[in-house]
């Protein structure tokens, strides 16, 4: 992986004006570029929206940071990975992983690290962007 890339792709509750107790972390840390755009699908877990990569014509939003620090990268990514449980016992498998992204925002891209779901969605339904940022909304107020 390319331990340079100092950007973070987020899409779900750690976006800007959600109430979760990371986003306080996360805004420590980095900074918000703005809103950005990856290729993607939303699925419906049963519980809270989750997204894959994709490589067709399907795009998922969300908020583009880039970490305020350089020299906090190794360390930060250590602590989000250990928020998004990819530091399982041996034997389970990650409910997310890691992955670098190519992010439009602004009509330019930005490479970025991303969580993806890591898990099967073959049962789950899928989702549209306005379904999940509806959804998003319901769950902070």
């Amino acid at each position: 992986m390319n331990i340079e890339a100092t950007h973070l792709f987020v899409y779900g509750s750690l976006r800007v004006g959600f109430k979760d107790p990371a986003y306080s972390y996360l805004s420590k840390y980095f900074h918000l570029i703005g809103e950005g755009t990856v290729k993607g699908k939303f699925y419906f877990n049963g519980s809270t929206p989750v997204a894959i990569s994709a490589e067709d014509n399907h795009f998922i939003n969300g908020d583009l940071y880039e970490l305020n620090n350089e020299e906090d990268l190794k360390w930060v990514m250590v602590q989000l990975d250990d928020y998004e449980g990819l530091n399982v016992e041996a034997g389970q498998r990650p409910l997310y992983k890691r992955d670098l992204v190519s992010v439009l925002i602004n009509g330019k891209y930005c490479m970025s690290w991303i969580y993806w779901f890591n898990g099967n969605t073959d049962n789950m339904i899928e989702l549209e962007a306005a379904e999940v940022s509806k959804y998003l909304h319901q769950q902070k107020k």
